[in-house]
């Protein structure tokens, strides 16, 4: 994998990796959390796909670029991420979800927060 951008050879990439790549434009996040989740706050620049739809939106996500996907703790994100690598795509899964990115100080947009279940 040398010469990747995402070095880690885990599914999981940190919420500061992600913030990064974010910033240069080298991966695609995809929040899979419920509309109501979205609305409370979510990172700038994600692509809402909830986890139920990705099915049937999977063709409208690029393959040309790594793609993280992020819930709130990370465990749709994770289920996510795995689907997504065995149909071929290069998939990760945000570490802690946007719990983790919000406790690391890394900004919310929308509404600032990160909703309850």
């Amino acid at each position: 994998m040398s010469g990747h951008p995402l070095v880690d050879p885990s599914i999981e990439i940190t919420p500061e990796r992600t913030a990064e790549l974010l910033r240069e434009g080298a991966v695609l996040v995809v929040d899979v959390r419920e509309p109501y989740e979205r609305d409370a706050g979510h990172i700038d620049g994600s692509r809402h796909v909830e986890l139920e739809r990705l099915a049937s939106q999977a063709e409208s996500l690029p393959r040309d670029r790594p793609l993280v996907f992020q819930c709130r703790l990370g465990a749709r994100s994770a289920l996510a991420a795995q689907a997504f690598r065995r149909a071929g795509y290069d998939a990760w899964s945000m570490q802690g979800g946007l719990q983790l990115w919000h406790d690391r100080g890394l900004p919310i947009a929308g509404g600032g927060e990160v909703a309850d279940h």
